[in-house]
């Protein structure tokens, strides 16, 4: 599904990101868990295309990643709500919905995926920072898919409905949809079928929870994750 080769990414004069390799197969949710700052969104800016990169290839369902054949096959939600303060939560689906070539219906489908449809009437400027990141997920969920790419979704959200976007998330890998999650909370690590921990730019994990706690001796994953900064040693595939 995503392929990167030796990816290194500068802004503003200093490297974010050091010359990442990995690869995503499809139908899995990997999460992308790391400190912030560590260059996760900078990272998933170029799988979607729209992140300017100094070296490298990244490489997206056969194509390079931003190439216009990718539009509606990529669903991606930034940490910034995407949606229009004033229109009604559905009224916003439903004009993603039409941008997006997608059929009207799904408006309604994907805000009860979400958990938004006791909310669909309400207006976008008075939803709270959970609905509004829930909101922002909906949109990347019309039109079903193939990849889709979330920037910290959970953020801002309660224990409950965490859980239930999480149960949706794999849910939609069973259907054959492939996610990329990032995170900076590593209780939600051990969600993802796999893993790649990032810090200072850098890959320095790359292989399921169970072999990270294996690998490391660790109790849980924030313990594997120190463990693996204090041996200063890569963890996992090549």
């Amino acid at each position: 599904m995503i392929v990167v080769r030796d990816l290194r990414v500068a802004r503003g004069g200093r490297t974010v990101l050091r010359g990442l390799t990995f690869e995503v197969p499809r139908g899995s949710v990997v999460g992308l868990l790391g400190p912030s700052g560590c260059g996760k969104t900078t990272l998933m800016r170029a799988v979607v295309g729209v992140q300017i990169v100094q070296s490298g290839t990244v490489t997206v369902l056969g194509r390079p990643a931003g190439h216009r054949a990718l539009r509606h096959r990529i669903g991606y939600a930034t940490q910034r709500p995407a949606v229009y303060a004033d229109l009604t939560v559905r009224e916003n689906l439903r004009y993603f919905a039409a941008v997006l070539g997608a059929p009207r219906g799904d408006a309604d489908r994907v805000l009860d995926e979400v958990g938004l449809g006791g909310a669909r009437d309400q207006l976008a400027a008075s939803l709270s920072g959970g609905q509004l990141s829930r909101a922002s997920l909906a949109v990347a969920l019309l039109g079903r898919p193939e990849l889709l790419v979330l920037d910290e979704p959970t953020v801002g959200l309660d224990p409950v409905l965490r859980g239930e976007l999480w149960e949706l998330f794999h849910e939609l890998a069973g259907r054959g949809t492939t996610l990329l999650v990032s995170s900076h909370v590593m209780d939600e690590a051990a969600r993802c079928e796999r893993l790649l921990l990032m810090r200072e730019g850098r890959i320095i994990a790359d292989d399921t929870p169970a072999a990270l706690r294996d690998r490391t001796g660790a109790g849980d994953l924030e313990q594997a994750f120190l463990t693996i900064i204090e041996r200063g040693e890569k963890v996992g595939r090549p």
